[in-house]
Order: structure tokens, then C-alpha cells, then sequence
């Protein structure tokens, strides 16, 4: 099957589950307050429905439109924008008609919803399927710094000893929690032995972002080409997958760094490299683009010995899983602050972005990881204060509860209107990045 394939099948059964158990979220306290729910909708039903049921007084249904779903609670102002019904006089079953606080809990509903699914899920993967563990001696060589590290004292080569004063459990992670969680410090080793605790500025994530530097540590790795990308000057020299940089110039090539050093340094002239193909050398001439690359990539892998599988009784995942969602939620809001980069706005994705985070073949630890990570986002981006959100509709009872006025029902039309226009719009604008990346890049 074909792994776009995979990834739609997965990103459609993961968003049915999510809106399904969102709009339970609403439903659920709804019917408790005695409060009547219309409609219960899979997808939106635009002019018709693939399939609808009346059961008691709420007609059950699946839209053909996949961008989210609904419950439409009587006597109150949402996307079906129901004028006729808030025109007549409020009903005891209504919304509008029921205390503030329990308003409140029904708005919440959904949003609670999914960030204690995401918190479960992650506990029942770390249960069902443990963790796995990378530290620093999986990498003898250390790592390689990007330029912008140096400045802060780090060195090719360093290993990592501890960062903000504690043993990582996953040194992969390192590159992510300098950018994205603004670690203080951290301790090395340095190539000379010496062992040094390395202050950074709490501003050095958005200095990485704009700079285009996701990941300032990568492992360091011998100068082993892991892909050639057709048409560029690495493979119209000849280079080939697998081909180790022995020499440069005439300059000993150890590491995969010290070749990219090179390639930054070159400014359009030849390099004459000394090349190892199945034990046997020879001298290939290559000339970087304007950019200093040649179309080349190094990768690493890891073995079974090199991670170690870290496993939970129930126990013990519970508030494992439930630590995992907080630094999930905690560092996505963190990141939120790219969004106001101009990189950072070019980066928005909708759809195709989110089917990304599925693996390319059926795996179902896989599955739910990127599961729960989407529920975590719904949970976060349905309670921002906007409109049509239910942050939105959270933003108006907060201040009905605070002040004792509610906000007239003609200015919640309106209000609902204009973050319906606001949400239309991100929704164009990130599926219309999916698309230009897609033809453009």
C-alpha cells in the first residue's frame, strides 16, 4: 500500500476518534444539565448528510465535509447561526437559559476531553510498549555543534553530560529541548577531557529558529554519504551512496562535520576529494553551488544494543504518561512564539502537515503517539480566546461570570461570524502551504 496512502487512512481514523470523543466532551455535560442536543455530527453536514438517525430528541449523523464535527445545543448561537430559534423566547431545556457555571463546564467539555485522552493514551503506550532510552555512550564521538553554539563555548566533538543539572534519558533530544524548552545550561566534555557547565541565554531558541538551525547538535558521525540527491553536483561528480570522504584537498577528512566544514569554505571553487568505494580510493573533483552544497546528506543508525527499553507496570505509566502530555502541551505553547518569525509563518501546515506525523507503514504505537499529540493540540488550540473557538464562547461566560452582564445575543452573532471568517482563513492559509511546499519545494 502506498505509504500517502497509509498516512490519510491513519490521519482520517485518528481525527474521526478525536472529534468524536470532543464533541462527547460537550454532549455528555449537556445532557447531565438536562440541556437538549439537537444534533450529534461526525464531519459537517453542508446541505446533506452521508448518514443521520433521530434517537430520542438529538438526530445523530456523518457530514461529507471532513473538517471537524459538532453538537448543536439548543438555545445557543454556533456555526449553524440558528437566528430563528434564538428570535423565540428562551425555553428551560435551552443553553442560554442555564447557569453561567454550568455553561462554563459544557464549553470546557470538550477541550477536557482531549488533553486527559492524550494524557491516556500516552500512559497506555508507555504500559503496552515502554519507552526507549538513547544516552550520551551511544556516540563515542560526541556530537557536532552547529556555528551558532560555539559562541556559547561548545566544541565538536562534546559530549553531554547533563542538561539543567540532570542526566538526560534521551540524548537524542538534546537539539529539540535547545530550541523548543530553553534549557539553562549544560554540562560537557569536552574533546580534551575537561568537563564544563555551558550557560545559554533564554532567548537562544528563537536565534536557532531564525537562523534555520533546528538542530544544533547532531551525533558525530564518520563521513559516510547517506543519500545523493540527483542532479546536483555531488551526483554529476560521481559521488555514490555509501562512499566515505577520506580526504579534502589533501586535508584528512575523520568526521562528517569536518567535510561540511569544508563545503561551507569552499565559495564556488573545486574540491579534489579522496573517496573510499568498496576498499578501493579515488579522487573525485566537486564544485559546491552558491550555497556551499553538493546535494549530500549523512545519516547514522541505531541497533538494538544501542537503546535501551525502558518499561512500565500501570502504575508507573499513569503518571509517566500524564508527565510526557505536560512537556508534549508545555512545549508545543512554547514553540507558538516561532509563529511570529517570518520563517515561523511559512511553516504553518494543515492537513498534509498533520499527516506527516504518521509513520509510512501501519504501526500502531505509532498510531497513537501521533494521536495523542494531535489531542494535545486540539485541547490547546480549541481553548485560544477566539470566536467560533470554544475558547471563544469560555472568553464570554468568563466575563458574564466576572461582571454580571452577559454580552447581548446580536453581538455574539456577530462575534461568531467573524471568528468563523478568522478560522476559514488559517484554514486556507495552512492547507495552502501544504500545497505550495508540495508543488514548489
Amino acid at each position: 500500500m502506498s505509504p500517502i496512502l497509509v498516512k490519510a487512512i491513519q490521519l482520517f481514523l485518528s481525527l474521526s476518534i478525536l472529534i468524536i470523543l470532543h464533541e462527547l466532551g460537550h454532549f455528555i455535560p449537556a445532557k447531565i444539565f438536562k440541556t437538549r442536543v439537537e444534533k450529534f455530527f461526525l464531519f459537517f453536514d453542508v446541505k446533506f448528510a452521508l448518514f443521520k438517525k433521530k434517537i430520542g430528541e438529538t438526530e445523530y449523523g456523518i457530514g461529507w465535509l471532513p473538517l471537524g464535527g459538532y453538537v448543536k445545543i439548543s438555545g445557543m448561537i454556533d456555526e449553524s447561526m440558528d437566528k430563528e430559534q434564538m428570535a423565540q423566547p428562551p425555553q428551560p431545556w435551552e443553553f442560554r437559559s442555564k447557569p453561567a457555571w454550568q455553561r462554563l463546564i459544557i464549553m470546557l467539555g470538550g477541550v477536557t476531553v482531549n488533553l486527559l485522552l492524550g494524557f491516556f493514551i500516552y500512559a497506555m503506550v508507555l504500559y503496552a510498549w515502554g519507552s526507549n532510552e538513547v544516552f550520551q555512550n551511544v556516540f563515542p564521538n560526541g556530537f557536532a555543534v552547529a556555528d551558532q553554539m560555539e559562541q556559547y563555548g561548545f566544541k565538536d566533538g562534546d559530549k553531554i553530560l547533563k542538561i539543567d543539572g540532570k542526566a538526560p534519558e534521551n540524548i537524542l533530544d538534546i537539539s529539540r529541548l535547545v530550541v523548543v524548552r530553553g534549557i539553562e545550561n549544560i554540562e560537557v566534555k569536552h574533546p580534551d577531557g575537561k568537563t564544563e557547565t555551558l550557560s545559554l541565554p533564554d532567548t537562544l531558541g528563537t536565534y536557532l529558529y531564525k537562523q534555520g538551525v533546528l538542530k544544533p547538535f547532531t551525533p558525530r558521525t564518520a563521513p559516510i554519504l547517506d543519500s545523493i540527491v540527483p542532479d546536483r553536483p555531488a551526483a554529476m561528480a560521481g559521488l555514490q551512496t555509501n562512499d566515505r570522504i577520506v580526504s579534502v584537498d589533501g586535508n584528512a577528512i575523520t568526521f562528517a562535520d569536518e567535510f561540511s566544514d569544508k563545503l561551507k569554505n569552499a565559495n564556488g571553487k573545486a574540491l579534489s576529494l579522496v573517496v573510499e568505494r568498496n576498499k578501493i580510493t579515488d579522487t573525485i573533483s566537486v564544485t559546491p553551488e552558491e550555497d556551499n552544497t553538493i546535494g549530500i546528506s549523512y545519516g547514522y543508525s541505531l541497533t538494538e544494543k544501542d537503546i535501551t527499553k525502558k518499561t512500565y507496570s500501570l502504575a508507573e505509566a499513569i503518571p509517566a504518561g500524564i508527565n510526557y502530555g505536560y512537556w508534549t502541551l508545555r512545549d508545543y505553547i512554547s514553540s507558538m512564539k516561532f509563529l511570529f518569525t517570518k520563517k515561523g509563518a511559512t511553516e504553518v501546515g494543515g492537513f498534509g502537515t498533520i499527516a506527516k506525523l504518521f509513520p509510512e507503514t501501519w504501526d500502531w504505537q505509532g498510531f497513537w503517539l501521533s494521536t495523542a499529540f494531535i489531542s494535545i493540540i486540539l485541547a490547546f488550540m480549541n481553548i485560544l480566546p477566539i470566536p467560533a473557538l470554544d475558547g471563544g464562547h469560555v472568553m464570554f461566560l468568563l466575563y458574564e461570570m466576572i461582571t454580571g452582564r452577559k454580552p447581548s445575543e446580536k453581538f455574539l452573532e456577530y462575534a461568531q461570524m467573524i471568528g468563523f471568517f478568522i478560522l476559514i482563513a488559517l484554514l486556507l492559509y495552512a492547507n495552502g502551504n501544504d500545497l505550495y511546499k508540495a508543488i514548489f519545494k
